[in-house]
């Protein structure tokens, strides 16, 4: 009888099931900007694009004629980014790149508006050593090559890092490889050794490891696209919702997506030997 029972209740679930597609209606365009000034005039570029519906399907586009400086608030010099056909980018001329410690204000000027935003190049973090080590799967880690990092992190306050890894040359940009980290629990974390174990890798592998202090502004964008990426559409997950910009629109009305990082940025790089 339970066995009936259980039976019927499964059907009877299954039988409630419905595929239900959100309306979330058709929106006006909205300027995508995403740019980066750092200390290392190779990772610079400013991205302008337009959004798309939830549901569209077509290609980004890209925004070829906008106006993009970046001034740097102590010194009063203006780098312009100059649009690159070939990335879909802006670049900076004579490839400039950020000072620590200098403020700096992003300014986009697009179809009759201005976008702006504000941040500094904090100092960075002191990032001593790496190393690497063969473990063998565990409960919470595949088998492979495990880093840990070694250093300090000497500040008391604006402690939003972010991790971004390499693997051979190749990005690694998946959802699960957004690494960000503050000091919720602490500044000590590179101390004693920091084991990075959402990444494993193998014998030969090139390992490229850049780290960066955002300001919270840019963290707290981040943060909210991991959510984003994570959120599974389910019957509890929240409705897709924009990440808050850290960018103001300062001449006209409407709205802007995206968000202005900068931060200098530690770079090392690793390669897996095989232990003897």
């Amino acid at each position: 009888m339970r066995l009936v029972l259980k039976i019927s209740f499964l059907m009877l679930l299954l039988a409630c099931q419905e595929e239900v597609n959100l309306d979330l209606g058709n929106v006006e365009k909205t300027p995508l900007i995403e740019a980066t000034w750092t200390d290392d005039a190779s990772m610079n570029a400013v991205t302008v694009a337009y959004s798309r519906d939830y549901y569209d399907t077509l290609p980004n586009e890209v925004a070829t004629h906008a106006e993009v400086s970046i001034e740097d608030l102590q010194t009063g010099e203006i780098v312009v980014f100059l649009f690159d056909e070939d990335l879909g980018q802006y670049l900076a001329e004579n490839q400039e790149a950020a000072t620590i410690g200098h403020e700096y204000q992003l300014h986009v000027s697009l179809d009759g508006k201005d976008y702006l935003s504000k941040g500094t190049t904090l100092e960075a973090p002191v990032l001593d050593s790496i190393t690497y080590e063969f473990k063998e799967e565990r409960f919470f880690a595949s088998e492979g090559y495990y880093l840990t990092l070694y250093g300090k992190i000497p500040f008391n306050e604006n402690n939003f890092y972010r991790l971004i890894l390499s693997k051979n040359d190749t990005v690694l940009n998946r959802r699960s490889d957004y690494f960000l980290f503050d000091d919720t629990f602490g500044s000590s974390i590179l101390n004693n050794g920091f084991e990075l174990t959402a990444f494993s890798f193998d014998k030969e592998d090139e390992v490229r490891l850049q780290m960066l202090r955002l300001n919270e502004g840019a963290y707290d964008y981040l943060n909210q696209v991991v959510s984003l990426l994570f959120s599974d559409g389910g019957l509890f997950s929240p409705p897709p919702e924009n990440p808050q910009s850290n960018i103001s629109v300062m001449q006209g009305e409407g709205r802007v997506l995206g968000y202005f990082m900068t931060a200098p940025v530690l770079t090392r790089t690793v390669v897996i030997q095989e232990e003897d």
